[in-house]
Order: C-alpha cells, then structure tokens, then sequence
C-alpha cells in the first residue's frame, strides 16, 4: 500500500489528523474548543451546498440537509429519498485525536436511509453535548448511558455513508481528502473484513498487504458500539477521477 496516500487518507462521519511531534505546541494544536464562530459556516445556503457535495447528484439532490446552528444541528432542507447529508465538523474524530478540536475541518457526508435512523443520532447527541459545553468525558458518558437506557438505537444493518466531496476538508496533513465510503457495522475483529488499522494519529497498521480496506479508530466501542470500515473510490461525486489507494 503506498505511504504517501496513506498519510493522506481523510478518515470520514468523523477524520483523523497527522501530525508531527516537534514542540509541546505541536503535540497539541487543538487543545480546547476555539470559539464557536470559527466551526459556523456563515453562509447557509454554502453549507447546504458542501453538504450535498458528499455524495453523487442523484443520491443528494433529493436527500436531507442539516446544517450546524449554535446548539446543534437543523434542518435546512427536507429531503424524500431517506439519505441525510450534512457537514460533520472535526469533533466527529476520535475523542483522542489530536484534531478533536479543528476549527477548520469540514467533512460533508450522506448517511444512507439506516445509518440516517442509527448513525446519524450519534452525531447529533454529540455536537449538542458538546456545543452545551460539556467535556470529552461527559459526552462519552452520557453517550454509555444512553445506549444501556435504549435511547440511542440499535445499529441497523446495512448503515452506511458517502465521503466523495472534493471540496472538504479533513485533517491539516498534506493532502487532506479522499473520497471514500464508510460502512458501520457492531465491533469486531477486522480480520473479518480483511481491514488493516487506522490509530487516532493516522498511523497505519499494515495487517494484510493490497487490501483496500482500513477500519478505523472513530467509535470502536469507545463508548459507541460501532466500528467503521472505509473503502477508497477513485471517484468524486461529481464522477471525476479522484486518488485512491
């Protein structure tokens, strides 16, 4: 698998950020929440936009769109066909990532009709929480507590989601994009998908050489119960070639 791509990948509902260790500053860029208006993207109707560049025309055209308000996320646009595209924000990483806190990452994504009912409801949990102020552990708790309360559904099979919008923008490493698909599925091994590993700093762990497969850090039971499997296309939405690994 080549290195270089790998250091690009833009990890997805929630990217990952490489990153350097050169300086105490360095090792944390992000160390806190930056005011909110750095994460709010002025122009609504630019948000609908990027939002619908996750996915090919005839899936976000008729989908959904939410967009980030100052207490979570609205909807913008109903949409008809069950596919919810919005822009995810750098908070959607790992709670260990070191771009947890990125004012700059825009990461437009469509959740097809099951992980709009089963997926979607984490992001949305989440940005409330954490827009309320509330810290990386509380949020993780309150998460805990709602899944064993049921009040977060069950992962509905077949879930998955679009990342193919050229235009996001995923982590500060080089080149931050790729577009890919991400399929959720309950955690397991990813020896059964034949994935390798992704950590919260974008290191790779080579497990079986030419797959295409990476699984990544985002959830893994941390306190969802949900792992991601992503997958290069080799195509934008738009339908023009884009990098693959």
């Amino acid at each position: 698998m080549n290195r270089t791509v790998i250091k690009t990948i833009a990890l997805g509902a929630f990217v990952l950020g490489a990153w350097q260790a050169q300086s105490q500053d360095t090792k944390a860029p992000y160390p806190s929440m930056a005011p909110l208006d750095r994460y709010m993207i002025a122009d609504r109707n630019a948000e609908i936009a990027l939002a619908r560049t996750a996915a090919p025309p005839s899936i976000s055209r008729d989908a959904k769109v939410m967009v980030l308000g100052s207490h979570g996320y609205e909807t913008a646009v109903e949409g008809k066909n069950g596919f919810v595209c919005m822009v995810e924000r750098a908070w959607m990483n790992p709670f260990d990532s070191p771009e947890f806190w990125n004012p700059k990452n825009r990461s437009p994504i469509c959740l097809n009709p099951p992980a709009a009912r089963t997926v979607l409801p984490i992001t949305l949990m989440r940005t409330k929480l954490l827009l309320a102020g509330k810290s990386k552990e509380e949020v993780k708790e309150s998460i805990r507590a709602a899944y064993e309360r049921k009040e977060l559904p069950a992962l509905e099979a077949g879930a998955m989601s679009y990342m193919m919008s050229k235009d996001a923008y995923l982590t500060d490493a080089g080149g931050h994009n790729l577009a890919h698909l991400m399929f959720y599925t309950p955690v397991m091994d990813s020896a059964a998908w034949g994935a390798n590993l992704v950590d919260s700093s974008n290191q790779v762990s080579v497990r079986f050489p030419g797959s295409p497969l990476l699984l990544l850090p985002m959830f893994k039971g941390n306190p969802e119960p949900i792992d991601v499997f992503m997958m290069a296309t080799g195509m934008w939405s738009d339908g023009t070639a884009a990098p693959a690994m």
